[in-house]
């Protein structure tokens, strides 16, 4: 019978095999002493990161769920939340721009039960964003500004988060584009949440996936969440816990 781990680590991948290949180290540090296992989502890969994936799972708790095309971050994610066994759940990039060692002080706050959701956040104390260009710096900043009256939170664009499993009971996950975190936060108004420093690098390798049909995603999972709001979604989450 296999072994339940506590913690769950989602990584959704498109391309990253040179990326994941050099963060490897890293991920298997950030989780030794934890009962922990890695679960890479991978869209099929041309580039073989699900080759690397099936590779490590030989000598590291890795899990590979491959899809067989190409089907968006948000798909992918929640795909990674349904193979999860950990009951709790860190979700985060694989493309370097996420540092792994920030698992640990994720994770602390949910252990020592201070905490339902923890965010990584460049804008709390010891965040910062040098991997932001100015006209990404630019987008963020009015992503966040639109975000605000939903959930105040410093950073809830951040795609790197950690949560306690049993909040997703509150409600079904709708996203559409690539801020699962925003997602979660509306939905299944976790409570308490915490605010962890981090700082954003670049990519390591690769190009950004963002672009102009993910700004107009964005702009559509906000109307969404607007909706759900103002129908009273957020109330009926809070009475479920």
């Amino acid at each position: 019978m296999p072994r339940t781990p506590s913690v769950s680590i989602v990584l959704p991948t498109f391309n990253e095999r040179e990326t994941l290949e050099r963060i490897h180290p890293r991920l298997v540090a950030a989780v030794a002493g934890r009962d922990a296992e890695i679960v890479v989502v991978d869209d099929s890969s041309p580039d073989g990161t699900g080759d690397l994936v099936r590779s490590l799972a030989d000598r590291g708790p890795y899990r590979l769920v491959e899809r067989p095309a190409r089907s968006g971050l948000a798909s992918a994610v929640l795909d990674g939340f349904r193979a999860a066994r950990g009951d709790r759940i860190v979700v985060m990039d694989a493309d370097g721009s996420h540092p792994p060692e920030t698992i640990g002080p994720l994770l602390e706050p949910l252990e020592r039960g201070e905490a339902e959701f923890v965010l990584a956040s460049r804008r709390a104390p010891g965040g910062s964003s040098p991997g932001l260009s100015r006209p990404r710096q630019a987008i963020s900043f009015g992503a966040r500004m639109l975000a605000w009256p939903l959930i105040r939170v410093s950073d809830p664009m951040s795609g790197f988060f950690a949560f306690d499993r049993r909040i997703l009971a509150r409600n079904e996950l709708h996203p559409v584009g690539y801020k699962i975190a925003l997602e979660v936060l509306v939905r299944c108004r976790p409570s308490p949440i915490r605010e962890v420093g981090f700082v954003f690098s670049e990519r390591i390798a690769g190009e950004s996936k963002l672009n102009g049909s993910e700004v107009g995603a964005y702009l559509h999972h906000i109307a969404r969440l607007y909706g759900f709001r103002l129908s009273g979604g957020a109330r009926r989450a809070r009475s479920t816990r």
